[in-house]
């Protein structure tokens, strides 16, 4: 029973830390459309429109 239980629990952060890993990667990517659309455009030109 407690060697099920510790296998769970690698199972768990295993996942939780490639989940975090892959979100890492997201924002990373996210980051450098964003700064390669800031240069494209300008600060003066906005990404919103309201």
């Amino acid at each position: 029973m407690a060697a099920l239980l510790l296998l769970l629990l690698v199972v768990i952060l295993f996942g939780a830390g490639f989940a975090l890993k892959v979100l890492w990667y997201i924002a990373i990517a996210a980051l450098i459309l964003w700064f390669i659309g800031f240069v494209a455009h300008g600060p003066e030109r906005r990404w919103y429109r309201w």
